[in-house]
């Protein structure tokens, strides 16, 4: 998807793989929490409690691989632990099997926390910042316990994949005031611009689609913070559509398989008070839905076909899944006198892959 005083933060509740093949949260309330893992890929999906014999710390991240694990990441002492957990399917002796995967050291004032789970499946990322500097460190996926992939100059947040490998990855970076989102190869441990729509603006990427290029940016660059969509490696400009004022709306889960077609990718955005807008940037309105009964927010998932998948979980039903299909739009109406002309659109610099 590294105090004598550290901030650690946790992801979503609820973490899909990249494939769509697993899902994994903490479960429980109170002092009783366990990691669940969910099972995606098959007709019906269904839940695996992998508890330990101790509890779960509450501010512990869980993430997924597509090989069925989950990693965690605990606090212990002043270390940052990585594992895995996995079903072991005795009959007799613990359910949970535990694969310890090294630490890393603490340092004052720095903020650890998981990466969104790799598009390669098998690897783990966590990102370490401080005021001064931001470490990628990989902790799954390598030999010899969590190894540091690449420093960045600058306090790095967010998280964004940009390729459908795990080598790209966007961070905003904060640095001498200004927050820009940056991208980094984690083959080179290269880093480069990726925006800069005006030299003052904080440009911050919020989600991206390897497959059509879009992006979804907020950015005050209009004059105050809103939400606007780019083409990766394109020329055209950041289009901050009215449709798209919803305040601190985040967007959580974009269609895949629109290569070349950004204008027709799906967007699922979760609105401030909770409930889902439905958008694609081809539309001038959004779609709004309340919420679904349990929804675990934050988390989604699109099906190339254009179908919306929105974990839940209810007392009567514990590991539920529910479909969602984006709405076709109405034609725009006639107009019969000239509109005026729109605002100049802000340009979107050219990102590190131009070639697209």
């Amino acid at each position: 998807m590294s105090v004598c005083a550290i901030e650690m933060t946790t992801m979503a509740p609820f973490t899909i793989a990249a494939d769509g093949s697993y899902a994994a949260r903490l479960a429980g309330e109170g002092e009783a929490r366990f990691v669940e893992r969910w099972t995606l890929a098959g007709p019906e999906p269904y839940a695996v409690p992998l508890p330990l014999s101790q509890p779960e710390e509450a501010d512990s991240e869980v993430l997924p691989l597509t090989d069925g694990r989950v990693l965690i990441h605990r606090r212990v002492a002043e270390r940052h632990a990585f594992a895995l957990l996995y079903p072991t399917g005795a009959a007799a002796g613990p359910r949970t099997g535990e694969l310890q995967l090294g630490a890393v050291d603490a340092e004052e004032g720095v903020r650890v926390r998981l990466l969104p789970p790799s598009p390669e499946g098998s690897d783990a990322f966590a990102l370490a910042s401080a005021d001064g500097v931001t470490t990628v460190w990989q902790v799954a996926g390598c030999s010899f316990g969590p190894q540091p992939v690449a420093r960045i100059p600058g306090r790095c947040s967010g998280g964004v994949w940009l390729d459908r490998v795990g080598r790209l990855l966007a961070l905003d970076r904060e640095l001498e005031g200004t927050t820009k989102a940056v991208a980094v190869d984690l083959g080179r441990g290269e880093v480069s611009p990726l925006l800069q729509i005006t030299e003052d603006s904080d440009d911050r990427l919020l989600l991206a689609d390897p497959d059509s290029g879009l992006l979804l940016i907020r950015s005050d660059a209009p004059g105050e913070p809103r939400l606007g969509w780019g083409v990766l490696g394109s020329s055209r400009p950041v289009r901050f559509p009215e449709c798209l004022r919803l305040g601190e709306a985040l967007p959580f889960a974009v269609q895949p398989g629109q290569a070349l077609m950004p204008e027709t990718c799906g967007v699922a955005l979760r609105l401030p008070e909770g409930d889902i807008a439905l958008w694609r940037p081809a539309d001038r309105h959004v779609f709004r839905l309340a919420a679904p009964a349990g929804w675990l927010g934050g988390a989604g998932l699109w099906s190339p076909q254009g179908r919306l998948h929105l974990p839940c979980a209810t007392p009567d039903v514990p590991c539920g899944i529910l479909g969602l299909t984006l709405p076709v739009s109405p034609p725009p109406p006639v107009r019969l006198d000239p509109p005026p002309a729109p605002p100049r659109p802000v340009p979107l610099q050219q990102a590190p892959l131009s070639g697209r």
